[in-house]
C-alpha cells in the first residue's frame, strides 16, 4: 500500500466496506465482519418486514444526513472516536455504514475512486457504477455479498461523504428495496 493510500484508511467508508469484506483488516470499523449464513441465506424475502420505524443518523459537526428503517437496522455502539456509524441488522447478515471526513490530500473524485475499487472491492463483479461530477456509486457482488457504496466530493472537494450497504446476495430481492428507500432520504456533507 502507498503511503498516499495508508492516509484513506483511517476514516473512509472505503477502509470500512474492505474490513467487512475481510479484504484487508486496517480500517474504521474494522473488527466487524459480515458473514453469509447458508441458513439466512436460504431465507425468502416474504420472511422479512417491510422497512419501517424509519430514524434518522445525522452529524451536525459534519453535516450528513441518511434515514434507516429502525425495525430492519440497529446502530452498533463503538468506544473508539470515529467520525462514523455502523448498523447491523438483527440477524447480524446485512450492514449500513456511513461516515465523512476531511480529504487533506486533496483526491480529486476519480483519484479516490480508483483508490475505493483497487482497496475494496478488487475481484468484485461491478454491476452498477455511474461517476457523475460529484459523486459516485460503486455496486456489486464479492464471494456472496452484494454491495452499494455511494461516495460524495462537497464543500469544493475539501469533505467526501461516505455510505455503503453490505447483504447476502441471496437475500438481495429483499435489500435492494430496502436500500432504494434508504438512497432516496441520504443528504452529504454540506457542513465546511
Amino acid at each position: 500500500m502507498t503511503r498516499k493510500h495508508a492516509k484513506f484508511l483511517p476514516l473512509a467508508v472505503a477502509a470500512t466496506v474492505a474490513a467487512a469484506l475481510q479484504i484487508y483488516p486496517a480500517g474504521v470499523f474494522s473488527g466487524l465482519e459480515l458473514a453469509t449464513s447458508t441458513a439466512y441465506a436460504a431465507a425468502e424475502h416474504s420472511e422479512f418486514p417491510p422497512a419501517g420505524d424509519w430514524r434518522t443518523i445525522s452529524d451536525d459537526a459534519l453535516g450528513f444526513k441518511i434515514d434507516y428503517p429502525g425495525n430492519i437496522f440497529h446502530r452498533v455502539e463503538r468506544d473508539d472516536a470515529v467520525s462514523g456509524h455502523v448498523l447491523l441488522s438483527d440477524d447480524g447478515q446485512a450492514r449500513l455504514m456511513i461516515a465523512a471526513f476531511d480529504n487533506d490530500l486533496d483526491s480529486s473524485l476519480r483519484d479516490y475512486r480508483k483508490h475505493v475499487l483497487q482497496s475494496s472491492y478488487a475481484g468484485s463483479d461491478i454491476d452498477y457504477a455511474p461517476v457523475r461530477r460529484s459523486w459516485f456509486v460503486l455496486s456489486g457482488t464479492r464471494e456472496g455479498t452484494e454491495f452499494y457504496e455511494r461516495v460524495s466530493f462537497t464543500c469544493s472537494n475539501s469533505r467526501i461523504t461516505s455510505w455503503a450497504m453490505l447483504y447476502p446476495y441471496a437475500q438481495r430481492n429483499y435489500y435492494n428495496r430496502v436500500l432504494e428507500q434508504i438512497a432516496r432520504t441520504f443528504r452529504p456533507s454540506r457542513v465546511c
